[in-house]
């Protein structure tokens, strides 16, 4: 399967076009900007195409057999099963991570795809009893109609699949916006492992495109009933605000700024294995990463002694070198923005007790502490290799610098007493907490979102059934009404 100039198109209605649009977008290797593809950006017109073949084909699949959709969602994972090493080599070039992050990413979303198989047959109508003699209500569950998904670079594959998968097999239409670093991985790809899988033309479409070129068409448009999006909780905002306007729900996964706590009673070298990954991995460009690493002061010492050795020896280079632990962030823009952040905490008042080089979209790994209380960087989202290091004393007081944050999506605590560790989950505001753990997990079953400025809603599991379907109440009266009038 040859990837990049073969999908370099929109798909719409089961065809691959060309663009539309006034310019192009040149998708690059972030290593080395080596050039994979250029696509002509879709215009209006062609978002309103996909969005009408989209909503003449739901009408079919809503009404075909369930385990009929199962059948293309089976053949989907064979596909993604066959060719998986090309998959792979293709994330590795497009978003410039590692081969281990990339086949996590695939082996996550193989997972999503098996859970949508179980979702094609999970809705189920309920029959509930009424006070009104003689009368029947039946409760059905109905798929909601055309979804419109925005995915971001960093998870292309993984986080466009866990809402295009269910959704199709649970009798919806998709129209896709893919990252327009990652157009390929997140969007034409997709569209052709369904293709191949035998999905129905019109059911699935791409839109390789950018706000510059069609403002908030794919939002604003009258077909879609659900936008699901993931992204930075600024766009974020702006989606949420738009589609409201049109009544349209939303699902959104958006910034994080997850702390990882490390009580007195910890396993120190663990907790160093766990807050390392957790910081560093895809760079640190992941919205569940530990941008902070909250330390009780008894193990401060050995923590960061270990912890900065362990981030020091992490090796920065090439992705597609299997012994490269840190690849390049997605652009230049990225590296240049989170190397001044660096510079400002610097100047602030912060040590860096390493601090990397950047070269190009390489930026090696740093380690900051003694940032002051008040600075802003304590509550922003870094989008990069940057872990900043914060001692607390007593529980209370990790909790307090924990929740300090208008973000609300993942978070970590470590202890040796699993209980100590879920009561102090409890108490911090976020989505997700894992107790020994890292703070980037993502599983098909367990509902997956976060609080505050990070998102609304659910995906995964039950959670994505309700947001991908509606309910509709029809009543039977099998004598007759009394009525007053």
């Amino acid at each position: 399967m040859s990837f990049f100039a073969d999908l370099a198109y929109q798909f719409i209605d089961g065809e691959w076009r060309a663009g539309s649009g006034s310019w192009d977008i040149i998708d690059f290797n972030p290593y080395d900007q080596e050039k994979l593809a250029s696509i002509t950006v879709a215009g209006v017109d062609q978002v309103d195409a996909a969005y009408r073949a989209a909503e003449r084909a739901q009408r079919d699949w809503a009404l075909r057999n369930p385990y009929e959709r199962r059948q293309v969602t089976e053949r989907l994972l064979r596909l993604i099963e066959e060719h998986e090493d090309e998959i792979v080599e293709a994330l590795v070039l497009e978003l410039g991570g590692t081969r281990i992050k990339a086949e996590y990413e695939v082996r996550l979303a193989k997972e999503f795809v098996r859970e949508a198989i179980q979702l094609a047959l999970r809705p189920q109508g309920r029959i509930l009893p009424s006070p009104v003699d003689g009368k029947e209500n039946r409760v059905y569950t109905r798929p909601v109609g055309v979804i419109g998904v925005v995915s971001p670079f960093n998870f292309p594959f993984l986080i466009s699949m866990k809402s295009v998968a269910p959704a199709l097999a649970l009798g919806n239409a998709v129209v896709i916006k893919p990252n327009q670093n990652t157009p390929i991985t997140g969007g034409g790809l997709i569209a052709k492992l369904f293709q191949d899988a035998g999905l129905p033309a019109g059911l699935l479409n791409v839109l390789i495109t950018d706000i510059a070129e069609i403002g908030d068409a794919l939002i604003e448009h009258p077909v879609p009933r659900v936008i699901s999006f993931a992204g930075s909780d600024k766009v974020g905002r702006h989606v949420a605000s738009v589609s409201a306007g049109h009544f349209k729900r939303v699902v959104l996964e958006l910034s994080g700024n997850s702390a990882l706590i490390v009580m007195d009673d910890a396993d120190v070298d663990y907790a160093v294995d766990a807050a390392v990954f957790s910081r560093f991995v895809y760079q640190g460009q992941v919205c569940m990463a530990a941008n902070r690493v909250l330390l009780d002061r008894a193990v401060e010492a050995e923590f960061t002694e270990k912890f900065v050795a362990k981030v020091a020896a992490l090796r920065t280079g090439d992705p597609r070198d299997p012994r490269t632990q840190i690849g390049p962030l997605i652009n230049n823009f990225q590296a240049e923005a989170l190397t001044s952040l660096v510079d400002r905490a610097i100047a602030e008042g912060a040590t860096a007790l390493l601090r990397g080089r950047t070269e190009g979209n390489l930026v090696e790994p740093s380690v900051l502490a003694g940032l002051p209380a008040d600075s802003a960087l304590h509550g922003q989202e870094l989008f990069g290799p940057v872990a900043l290091l914060v001692p607390f004393d007593g529980e209370d007081e990790a909790v307090r610098i924990a929740n300090d944050t208008q973000y609300g999506l993942s978070g970590a605590v470590h202890t040796a007493n699993v209980e100590r560790g879920a009561r102090i989950a409890q108490r911090i505001e976020t989505g997700m907490v894992h107790v020994n753990d890292g703070t980037v997990h993502d599983e098909p079953q367990v509902a997956f979102g976060g609080e505050k400025f990070s998102g609304i809603g659910r995906l995964n599991g039950e959670s994505t059934v309700e947001a991908f379907t509606t309910q509709k109440w029809v009543s039977i009266q099998h004598g007759r009404t009394s009525f007053p009038l």
